[in-house]
C-alpha cells in the first residue's frame, strides 16, 4: 500500500485546505473552478476547456466506475489539478481498465483527495472564481512564494495548448462542415458524424481561405478553454467566414468567438457555469431545457444585428444568438452532454437544417 502524502490547497485570498494527494505528485498551479456534474468524470477530465484549471467536483464519490479508453473527449487530460471529496481504489465496471489514481499519474495530472468539497465550492460562489496551489510543501511556502506562483500562472495560451498540429478529415456522405478545432471534444464530432457530416477539422489559427478552399457547406466553431478575447487572430478568422455569407454555426467558445466577431461582447462570469443541470429557456418557443455547461465567460451587449435565441433561467444571462440577416447561429451549452442531459441534441438537427435552407 502506497504511502499517503500531505498536501494542501491554497486560494488566492489566503484559505488553505488540507488533504491527501493521489496522481502525479508534483506541485501546480491553476484557476479553480467547481463542476457539479453526479456523472461523467472521465469525460470531465478528458475536456480541453478545462485547460490550465484545477477542477473541484462536488458530487462527493469519484472514480467508482473507473476509466476507460472509449470515453476519452481528448487524446489526454489538459486540466492543472484534479479535487475529489473521497476517490475510489476499487471501481466496478466491465468497461475499467484503469483507476482514477493511475490514470492521473500516467497523464501527469496532480489530485487531492479529502477536502470537505461542498465547503470549497461555497467559497468559490461567494468570492469568485480564483487562483489555486496545490503542493506537498505543506505549510512551508513562504507568502512572496505564494505571490510569485499566482503572479507567473497565465491561461493566455490555452487554445494554442489544446488546439491540434494538422488537419484532418472524418469522412461522411453528407454536409460538409469545415471545423475550427480550438479543443473541440469529440463528442461534438461524434454527433455530427453520426448524422452523415463530412468533417474536415482544421487547427485554430488557420485562416479562413485555407478553410473555404475546401468548399465547404458550412462552418463550424465547437468548445475550447479561456479567454475568447486571448485569440484576435481566430475572431478575426471568424469575421471573415461570416463577411463570406458561408454558414457559421458554433458551440461554447465558438459561439464566444462569433459574438465578438459580430461586434457583441463578452464578460467573466464570478464562478462560470459548470455542470450537467444549467436552466436555459428558447426564447421561440418558451421551452425550458437542462443543459450541460462548462464556461467561464458569456456574451453581454448584443449589436444591432444579434438577438438572443436562448437565455439561462438562473441568471438571465445570454446561451445562444442568431443574427438577423445571415445564417449565423450559435449556442453557449452542450447539446451533445457528454457528461450530462441529452434534452438539446435536437440542437444539432437545426444546425443542419439551416445549412439546408441555405444551400
Amino acid at each position: 500500500m502506497e504511502k499517503t502524502v500531505k498536501a494542501e490547497l491554497i486560494l488566492e485570498n489566503g484559505m488553505k485546505f488540507k488533504a491527501n494527494a493521489f496522481g502525479r505528485i508534483k506541485e501546480t498551479v491553476g484557476e479553480v473552478v467547481f463542476t457539479t456534474g453526479m456523472t461523467g468524470y472521465q469525460e470531465t477530465l478528458t475536456d480541453p476547456s478545462f485547460a490550465g484549471q484545477i477542477v473541484v467536483m462536488t458530487y462527493p464519490l469519484i472514480g467508482n466506475y473507473g476509466i476507460n479508453l472509449d470515453d476519452m473527449e481528448s487524446s489526454r487530460p489538459f486540466l492543472k489539478g484534479f479535487i475529489v471529496r473521497e476517490k475510489c481504489d476499487m471501481p466496478s465496471n466491465w468497461r475499467c481498465e484503469m483507476d482514477l489514481d493511475g490514470f492521473l499519474k500516467q497523464h501527469k495530472v496532480m489530485g487531492l483527495e479529502g477536502i470537505d468539497t461542498r465547503a470549497l465550492t461555497r467559497v468559490l460562489r461567494q468570492k469568485g472564481t480564483m487562483k489555486g496551489i496545490i503542493t506537498t510543501r505543506v505549510d512551508d511556502l513562504t507568502p512572496s512564494q505564494i505571490k510569485q506562483k499566482f503572479d507567473t500562472y497565465t491561461n493566455e495560451f490555452a487554445v494554442k495548448e489544446v488546439t491540434i498540429d494538422e488537419k484532418y478529415v472524418i469522412n461522411g456522405k453528407g454536409t460538409h462542415l469545415a471545423v475550427l478545432d480550438c479543443g473541440i471534444k469529440r463528442g461534438i464530432l461524434r454527433d455530427l458524424n453520426k448524422r452523415g457530416c463530412k468533417l474536415t477539422v482544421f487547427p485554430a489559427f488557420t485562416d479562413a481561405q485555407e478553410m473555404l478552399e475546401c468548399k465547404p457547406d458550412a462552418v463550424f466553431l465547437g468548445n475550447g478553454p479561456g479567454n475568447p478575447k486571448d485569440i484576435p487572430t481566430v475572431i478575426q478568422t471568424v469575421k471573415k467566414l461570416i463577411d463570406s455569407g458561408i454558414p457559421v454555426l458554433g458551440i461554447c467558445l465558438g459561439h464566444q468567438l462569433i459574438s465578438l466577431a459580430l461586434s457583441c461582447n463578452t464578460k467573466r462570469l464570478k464562478f462560470g457555469h459548470h455542470g450537467g443541470n444549467h436552466p436555459v429557456k428558447d426564447l421561440k418557443t418558451g421551452r425550458v431545457y437542462i443543459t450541460s455547461q462548462n464556461h467561464n465567460f458569456v456574451v453581454c451587449d448584443l449589436s444591432d444585428d444579434v438577438e438572443a435565441s436562448f437565455i439561462n433561467v438562473n441568471d438571465g444571462s445570454i446561451e445562444g444568438i442568431r443574427h438577423k440577416t445571415k445564417p449565423v447561429y450559435s449556442v453557449q451549452f452542450h447539446p451533445e452532454a457528454s457528461p450530462g442531459p441529452l434534452d438539446t441534441q435536437s440542437l444539432f438537427d437545426r444546425f443542419l437544417k439551416i445549412i439546408e435552407e441555405v444551400k
